[in-house]
């Protein structure tokens, strides 16, 4: 429940932040380039003034040291009165002083341009900082009370499953109970219907754990024990209710920080169903390799291994509740599950990163 609800506050807090950010960042980039045409228009405007006060011999004291001239005979009588260009660090523009294709060429350092072409960008820049980090703050509130009622809904949901879950503890732990003194009658084996009841006492106590362990998901404790202490506590589990299967399990020791009683329950699930379906006289192997811990079966494998893990996805290999728990648990605690699936059998890879 509580990664639902982290990832629906993450997704509420981009999807509103990130468009206000673009919105932000393309006006400042509008703004920008609006107003380096504006000073690029003033520059032109300022040399064509600077022309003016040569032709005309006015007083040259309000003009910087930026400004320069020459006189150039350009061929080319139909040069545009909006030319400028930049050349050698100056502004170059050419302005017509007669009629008979007489040209003056004004020249203007570009630096003072630069410098306000770089306050600019500075003073954008900061206003854009300014405005992300307030937005991204807005943001961060709003997501924060878009999702107060589902955080109380969460919690509400989450006290109704764990008194449901507690409730049911006591009928399954009877009808368990009950059923293992009716295993002990020698008329058992020969009586299907009991048979078949207790498969459903199994399948009903299966989920009953997965759903207690899956509670617990928001609060687990991580701590450092060794994988193949817990796969051989499962095995021992396993091999009582399927004696008929081929436990190979590799000798070795496995350690790694997690939580012990998520990781049984993964185990639990996967081995549980690589023996369900498995072939018959058919082996389970579990190794380890390349950081990772393998379950391979000799069932006949998988159908679409790759919905294996959806919620409702269901098929004569598998069931959707168990393998969607595994996964979920899995995500809890950093680990990356896959299967791969053949006609000859089926491998759960558990790689802990």
């Amino acid at each position: 429940m509580h990664q639902y609800k982290n990832r629906a506050f993450l997704k509420f807090f981009l999807i509103y932040f990130l468009s206000v950010a673009t919105l932000i960042l393309a006006s400042g980039s509008f703004y920008f380039s609006q107003m380096k045409t504006q000073f690029l228009r003033a520059e032109q405007f300022s040399m064509i003034e600077y022309a003016r006060a040569v032709k005309m011999g006015y007083s040259m004291s309000k003009f910087s040291d930026a400004y320069s001239y020459k006189i150039a005979n350009k061929k080319d009588k139909k040069i545009a009165i909006k030319n400028l260009i930049v050349k050698n660090n100056k502004f170059q523009k050419y302005i017509p002083i007669n009629k008979y294709g007489g040209y003056m060429q004004i020249l203007k350092s570009t630096k003072p341009f630069e410098k306000e072409l770089f306050d600019l960008r500075l003073k954008v820049a900061s206003i854009q900082l300014l405005l992300l980090l307030l937005f991204a703050l807005i943001s961060y509130r709003l997501a924060k009370n878009a999702l107060k009622p589902l955080k109380e809904s969460i919690s509400v949901l989450d006290k109704f499953a764990k008194d449901l879950i507690h409730d049911l503890n006591t009928p399954a732990t009877s009808i368990k109970l009950n059923m293992k003194l009716l295993e002990k009658d020698k008329n058992f084996k020969e009586n299907r219907a009991l048979q078949r009841i207790g498969r459903s006492v199994h399948t009903i106590s299966e989920l009953h754990e997965n759903l207690t362990i899956l509670l617990q998901e928001g609060t687990f404790q991580m701590q450092e024990v060794d994988l193949f202490d817990i796969v051989r506590d499962v095995v021992q589990t396993q091999k009582q209710i399927f004696p008929k299967i081929d436990f190979r399990v590799a000798s070795s020791s496995f350690v790694l920080k997690t939580n012990q009683n998520a990781m049984k329950q993964i185990l639990q699930n996967i081995i549980s169903n690589a023996c369900k379906y498995n072939s018959k006289d058919g082996f389970v192997k579990i190794y380890v390799e390349n950081n990772a811990l393998y379950v391979e079966d000799s069932g006949k494998g998988i159908e679409d291994p790759e919905k294996i893990f959806e919620r409702s996805f269901s098929s004569g290999n598998s069931s959707g509740i168990g393998l969607d728990i595994v996964k979920r648990l899995a995500n809890s605690m950093n680990i990356d599950i896959k299967v791969l699936s053949s006609k000859n059998g089926s491998t759960f890879i558990l790689t802990i990163s």
